[in-house]
């Protein structure tokens, strides 16, 4: 279906978690405002990640929901109040298209909850796709299921979704619409801003994942901050749990020239990384962030997966797979090859 001829739509996008999931749903955002300038765009998605949908160039508006704190206690007084608060928001305005990008009964939910214009449809995946979540709920809501390919890239399932669901070509070029302020001194605090006394670039190295087995090896962490050190860059450890912060406070006592971030919101995390010479970090919604702000960036797998999550075809990134885990000479030649790079055309 086309929506050529109507303006300005209303649209909803479904895209609740997680962080990485979020940076990848990003680039359908800036397809619908090449195609459909005049269109407005909310998107529902968990609060703790609100704050970077908010920096997504082309989102009107934010409607934050708590459905993995609200199923921990469904009945109490707290949560039926702030569900309510929640329906309220959501259903405050009609739009001519939903689209669920998550594929699961929770977006399904949401999606269905949606209040939609007389002529408007609900949009969503007809299947699942490889190394993807996907529950049938969601194509039971929809009035339009929507078949895609069962081996696509994370960003390429999303994209072709929407321009399905929105009657447009899919564009060439791919662009995230992320935006950061460098050196905010808001949301980037003078000690993160510079990074170092010495005034040295910084590179950002993210080891915390959800995974253990996605770690790679701490001593290949103090061999490549030793050879960053060596080529000139100071280096900042990232954390988003107590775990990871007593793991960087550990490896930062064993490198020259690095410093331990404190924990930040997600905006001024952007905000940070922005302002850094790049990042090499495991397979992480943090990596997807430098993805996204087209930094200097090495992702390292352990698996074979690289395909569905990782950058393609993006100069000034790579991917990096080795099993049991790739080696630091290998890390290394990928951080020497995307860091002369030069920028996205």
């Amino acid at each position: 279906m086309s929506f050529k001829s109507q303006a300005p739509l209303k649209i909803l996008i479904v895209k609740l978690s997680s962080l990485g999931d979020v940076v990848h749903a990003m680039p359908a955002v800036q397809d619908i405002r090449r195609a459909l300038p005049e269109a407005q765009i909310d998107w529902v998605v968990e609060r703790s990640f609100a704050p970077l949908a908010l920096r997504c160039a082309g989102v009107r508006h934010v409607i934050p929901c708590e459905l993995r704190r609200w199923r921990k206690a469904p009945f109490s007084a707290a949560t039926r109040a702030e569900w309510r608060a929640f329906k309220t928001e959501l259903q405050r305005e009609a739009y001519d298209a939903v689209i669920d990008l998550q594929g699961l009964t929770k977006s399904a939910l949401v999606a269905w909850l949606a209040r939609l214009t007389p002529s408007g449809q609900r949009y969503a995946l007809a299947n699942q796709t490889d190394g993807s979540g996907y529950e049938a709920p969601t194509r039971w809501v929809a009035d339009v299921a929507i078949a895609i390919a069962p081996h696509v890239h994370a960003v390429q399932r999303g994209r072709e979704l929407c321009a399905r669901a929105l009657g447009y070509a899919l564009p060439d070029s791919e662009s995230f619409g992320l935006l950061a302020q460098v050196n905010s001194v808001q949301s980037a605090p003078e000690t993160i801003a510079k990074k170092s006394a010495s005034d040295r670039p910084c590179v950002a190295l993210v080891h915390g994942t959800s995974r253990a087995d996605k770690e790679w090896p701490v001593a290949h962490w103090l061999d490549l901050a030793a050879r960053l050190d060596a080529a000139g860059f100071d280096v900042a450890l990232l954390h988003g749990t107590d775990a990871e912060q007593q793991r960087s406070e550990a490896m930062a006592r064993e490198m020259a020239h690095a410093s331990v971030w404190p924990r930040l919101t997600l905006d001024a995390l952007t905000d940070a990384l922005a302002g850094c010479a790049g990042v090499i970090g495991v397979d992480s919604g943090l990596s997807h962030i430098a993805v996204a702000l087209d930094l200097p960036h090495v992702q390292i797998y352990n698996f074979d997966t690289a395909w569905r999550t990782g950058p393609v075809n993006r100069p000034r990134q790579r991917n990096v797979f080795a099993q049991p885990a790739p080696s630091v000479d290998a890390v290394w030649q990928a951080w020497l090859a995307v860091s002369s790079a030069g920028g996205q055309t």
